[in-house]
């Protein structure tokens, strides 16, 4: 490491995991200048996952998920104030207080928000709510606290169905309404997401699929009151949760000649961000939820993952990185998820995006406990396990060696037939 690269001025925007680990990996790689971490949130950095679980519930408090630190910072927290504009000529950040923070390395991991309702006089009803940051899960649980009549849910995606196991949990009525064909299907292709929905309706969860959620009626008093659906029919709910994904917050970076758009901050391969005309900034890198890259297992696809486990190693990419200490290779973790869904325990290896082909490779999917491998044009490329996570590993060896699919037969625990299936994944537009 070069004297420069042990010095000067350090700041990282979000106050995430992302960003903590990121910061945390600078020191570790011996950066010793002066190091700043910003946050929107008025919280210092927290885990995300137990909100649509155990906080809900009521099974552990939402001030009880602070990430623990790893390293002695050293560094100043500007928590409560979220970053509002970037000079990159200057090298400055403009904060939403007013206040300049001059840099010369800049982390980027200022992660997501929850996509709103599309009508925000609808989105701001008394009992509509999303669910993405501590403050909304602290929420949701008092709403579910205070036993709602019925709680409606819109939208059939991971948080959507993690919300809904909860309301079973907690023996509250519950309707979802997804307009694809099976909850997760944009995910896990239909064929998985069939056997996902009837695991929900088995809890008593009132499925509703291939509808939408056309309005969301106003009590008269500023309370939700129903749902209209489209081509008509109504659910009552004193309690709607929008879960319509994620949008990567960028909107500070406009005018800052960063690659950047609501669906992330564009990387080069070895994390550094891309300005407008595709050449690295080498003083700033990004990381976690909002970082868009050539991922290597996919032909350099450039992808932005909301994995816990992304956000963890590709920070100490990036750290390393603005460190001076580069990693030899360009950053291409393999993709890691995982989600508890009614005592099931569903895990992900790799990405399903463009499969042409599933197969059943482990235990058996009428028992509830099955292994699912994908394949793309010749090539595993992801699995998927529903209590059957034993054997992940070794397919996580498949994906990363690009091993061909489908996979090795006769082996232990496998169906009798390893029939090639339609995963039933939606096209997805390639950037």
């Amino acid at each position: 490491m070069t004297r420069a690269a042990a010095s000067g001025r350090a700041v990282v925007v979000g106050a995430a995991l992302a960003g903590l680990r990121g910061a945390e990996a600078l020191r570790r790689a011996g950066f010793a200048g002066s190091l700043t971490i910003v946050g929107a949130e008025p919280h210092p950095p927290y885990d995300r996952p137990p909100l649509s679980k155990h906080v809900l519930t009521g099974e552990v408090p939402a001030g009880a998920t602070r990430l623990p630190g790893l390293v002695d910072l050293d560094a100043t927290w500007r928590l409560g104030t979220a970053a509002a504009g970037l000079d990159r000529e200057r090298r400055t950040l403009r904060l939403a207080d007013g206040a300049e923070l001059p840099y010369d390395r800049l982390l980027v991991a200022t992660g997501t928000r929850a996509r709103p309702w599309p009508n925000p006089h609808e989105g701001r009803l008394g009992g509509v709510h999303s669910i993405r940051d501590r403050d909304d899960a602290a929420s949701l649980r008092a709403a579910f606290a205070a036993r709602p009549r019925r709680v409606l849910i819109i939208g059939g995606g991971f948080i959507g169905c993690e919300v809904a196991s909860a309301c079973r949990s907690l023996d509250i009525p519950v309707t979802l309404v997804e307009p694809s064909a099976t909850p997760l299907a944009r995910v896990l292709g239909t064929h998985l997401g069939a056997v996902v929905g009837a695991l929900h309706e088995a809890r008593g969860v009132d499925l509703r699929c291939n509808a939408e959620v056309e309005w969301l009626e106003d009590d008269g008093a500023g309370h939700v009151s129903r749902a209209h659906l489209a081509g008509g029919g109504s659910i009552e709910a004193d309690v709607v949760v929008v879960a319509l994904g994620a949008v990567r917050n960028t909107d500070w970076l406009a005018g800052s000649g960063l690659s950047a758009d609501p669906g992330g901050l564009d990387c080069d391969g070895t994390g550094h961000a891309l300005d407008e005309a595709g050449e690295p900034d080498t003083d700033i890198a990004a990381a976690g939820d909002v970082a868009r890259f050539p991922h290597p297992l996919y032909d350099g696809r450039r992808v932005a993952l909301e994995h816990w486990g992304n956000a963890v190693e590709q920070a100490e990419h990036a750290g390393r990185l603005l460190a001076g200490r580069p990693s030899e290779a360009p950053y291409g973790a393999l993709p890691t998820f995982w989600s508890t869904q009614g005592g099931i325990n569903i895990k992900s290896v790799g990405l399903t995006d463009g499969a042409d082909g599933l197969v059943i490779a482990q235990g058996s999917a009428k028992e509830g406990r099955f292994l699912a491998l994908y394949g793309r044009q010749g090539r595993c490329i992801a699995a998927v396990s529903i209590d059957c996570a034993r054997w992940l590993p070794a397919y996580a060896a498949m994906i990363a060696e690009r091993a061909p699919f489908p996979p090795i037969r006769r082996g232990t625990d496998q169906p009798a037939s390893l029939d090639i299936l339609p995963p039933g994944l939606p096209e997805k537009p390639r950037r």
